[in-house]
């Protein structure tokens, strides 16, 4: 071996320099990742672009070659990244102190610019968060908090989006969401206060809903009975002895219908009440 070495150890030494120049050449590149390749300094290209329109298994993952000692790559990831905003207190515009956790989905769609102007995907978590806080300070400071117990709530979060996503393109980022996990009262006083007050709102609501709907009920109640007895009138004005008729019998079901326990009435067949119930009557 010491005879084999002496012979080619130029040869060795230029065989290995070219195989570790070769695998130092070749950059495996998944498909959850970007790559950019640097170049002394500045990025000269991407790989595996993040691109909308192309279809997964096409984006150009895979072996990438580089020049070694020359080209440097970082990688960025492709997926859709998190960015959860600390608890923190803010100001509606009914000067309630509300305690807002809040957290934004985004996803880096030029790692170019990410890598010239955050470095890394930390350091771009770092410059978008106090961004995300003071867009939504600025969007809660203009509604109240009631108003994001309702629909109102989702016109919120597209304004705090679209402004946050609007500041994120400058580091190469799109800024998919922005949710509101939790956005609660401080415990104690305020939080009291406002229960009180939301409870009187419903039940002062609740009176109102009651008064109309008795207020409708007398209405149509008057109007019934006043086309039961315009009912009543047409029908004694076309013929009186079947109206005479009808409002006997109708006397007679309520008079002798049976109810609970017993009674008995005495009358005498010459009584003027029994009057439907002689010969010769209908």
């Amino acid at each position: 071996m010491e005879r084999v070495w002496e012979r080619h150890k130029i040869a060795i030494i230029a065989i290995v320099a070219v195989v570790i120049a070769a695998l130092s050449s070749i950059v495996i590149v998944p498909e959850t990742q970007q790559a950019v390749v640097v170049r002394t300094g500045e990025p000269v290209r991407t790989i595996n672009k993040f691109r909308p329109d192309v279809a997964y298994g096409e984006t150009g993952a895979g072996m990438v070659a580089r020049i070694p000692f020359i080209e440097q790559v970082q990688f960025v990831d492709r997926r859709v990244l998190d960015l959860d905003m600390e608890r923190q207190q803010v100001l509606s515009n009914d000067q309630q102190r509300l305690q807002v956790d809040a957290y934004a989905r985004f996803r880096i769609i030029d790692p170019i610019a990410m890598v010239e102007n955050a470095g890394t995907e930390e350091n771009l978590r770092s410059q978008l968060a106090p961004i995300l806080n003071s867009v939504l300070r600025q969007e809660l400071g203009r509604r109240s908090f009631a108003s994001l117990l309702t629909a109102e709530r989702g016109t919120a979060m597209e304004n705090i989006r679209d402004a946050l996503d609007t500041q994120a393109r400058q580091y190469g980022a799109q800024v998919i969401d922005v949710r509101i996990k939790r956005a609660d009262l401080p415990e104690g006083t305020p939080l009291q206060a406002a229960f009180t007050r939301m409870e009187t709102d419903r039940k002062q609501e609740a009176d109102t809903i009651r008064a109309q709907g008795s207020r409708d009920a007398q209405i149509i109640r008057a109007e019934a009975e006043a086309n039961a007895a315009r009912t009543y009138s047409d029908a004694y004005g076309k013929d009186p002895e079947f109206y005479d008729f009808f409002r006997a019998m109708q006397s007679y079901r309520r008079t002798f219908e049976s109810g609970e326990g017993e009674s008995s009435i005495i009358m005498s067949p010459d009584n003027d009440y029994l009057r439907q119930f002689r010969n010769g009557n209908r």
